[in-house]
Parts: structure tokens; sequence; C-alpha cells
């Protein structure tokens, strides 16, 4: 059984300060594991940030739409902004001693590293990511 999700946002910081709710709506509505509900709330806090701030550069009458799809072996998610793109591939890799004070920058990184499976549509205005609903899978 899936269930879908969306939320469309402005983009303000105001607006990524409804990620947390609207995870943790979802965590209660598809009795998600508290574990992969946290990585989950992390991952779509990180890429919704990155959408509002990199991809759409804060102009608040560009949106930002967030789709998500819960089945019973994966949480699935499309977040798109209105922005003109990037490279993923290009960006600076926050671990490098020259980058580890940036105030900015691990969003990606993170992305990365919890999601079970990320890709970049669109020119990077289009990021999809799997988490599997067991951590084991």
């Amino acid at each position: 059984m899936k269930q879908t999700f969306t939320l469309n946002l402005f983009s303000t910081y105001e607006e990524v300060e409804k990620i947390p709710d609207f995870a943790d709506y979802i965590r209660d509505e598809c009795s998600l594991d508290e574990d992969r509900a946290e990585t989950f709330k992390l991952v779509l806090s990180e890429a919704v940030t990155n959408a509002v701030v990199h991809g759409n550069r804060e102009q608040e009458t560009k949106k930002v739409e967030v789709s998500v799809v819960v089945s019973d072996k994966s949480i699935t998610a499309d977040i798109i902004d209105e922005g003109e793109g990037f490279t993923p591939d290009e960006e600076k890799n926050p671990l490098k001693e020259q980058n580890l004070l940036d105030t900015s920058g691990r969003g990606l990184f993170l992305i990365r590293q919890f999601a079970d499976k990320i890709e970049f549509k669109k020119n990077g205005t289009h990021l999809h990511f799997v988490l599997n609903r067991s951590s084991g899978d």
C-alpha cells in the first residue's frame, strides 16, 4: 500500500520550518520506525533548505514542490525548485581541510550519506531520494 504526501512552499526560511512537522505527520500516518523517521526528517530538511537557499536563492515568489511516497518497503521523496540548477559533482567536499570551517556546504554531503539512493534530474533542480523503510534493506 502506498501513501502520497505533498507540500508546496515559498522560498523562505519560515516555510522550511514546516518540514519537521510535515515529516512527523508522515511518520505518524505511516507508522515509520523512529530511526528511519529521524533520518527521513534530516534528509528532507536538508534537501528543502538547499532548494530554497541555493536553488531558488530565497526569492519568495519561487516555489519548492515536495512530494513523498511511502510504501511498505521505502520512502521516496522528490524536491523540485525553480532555480537555474547546478552540477552536483562540482560541489566542494566539506571534509577537505580547507572546507572544514565553512558555515555551509554540508547539506548534499548529509543527503548522500543518509539516503539509500539519490538522483538529480532536470539540471539539478529536481532531487529524488529513496530511504529503505528498514535500515538493513
